[in-house]
């Protein structure tokens, strides 16, 4: 499943702002972190705010805060805010030849498992995964910078 940049954008601004949930942050902040347009993520975080899943405050210091509940939300909470994922994209064929017929059987499979897991997968989760990749990839920068050191030594 491919999803819209918007989607994308929402998902990253969540998890970021879920990390902790008393810190409010900038749309200018969020946008620097992934390199993207503020207007654009204003309009994603208005969407996310309207669903209550964040909350704007105004004025000196303000900005953006998480006020959903990191166990109970679910990724796919989030990614149907953007994308009709009960209706899939109905098949542009006029004429379904059994072999078409066949793939997009399979194709609606796999719509119903990401759909599945997308609800099964809670912003805490997520955070944990997150937390779990980044110090892996710490511990291997720091095993190869380990590793250079010792071939430097020779």
């Amino acid at each position: 499943m491919r999803l819209q940049q918007a989607t994308r954008l929402a998902l990253y601004s969540v998890l970021v702002l879920a990390r902790d949930p008393t810190r409010q942050l900038a749309v200018a902040e969020i946008a620097d972190g992934y390199d993207i347009s503020i207007h654009h993520l204003a309009k994603v975080l208005r969407t996310l705010g309207r669903a209550g899943l964040v909350e704007a405050v105004r004025g000196v210091g303000g900005g953006y805060r998480f006020t959903g509940n990191a166990k109970r939300v679910t990724v796919f909470d989030v990614i149907s805010l953007f994308e009709d994922v009960a209706n899939p994209a109905p098949d542009d064929h006029d004429v379904l030849t059994p072999a078409a017929r066949a793939l997009g059987l399979i194709l609606a499979e796999i719509d119903e498992h990401a759909v599945a897991t997308f609800r099964s997968v809670s912003i805490s989760t997520m955070l944990k995964i997150i937390e779990r990749t980044s110090q892996r990839a710490t511990a291997d920068r720091s095993k190869g910078s380990e590793a250079q050191d010792s071939l430097d030594l020779s």
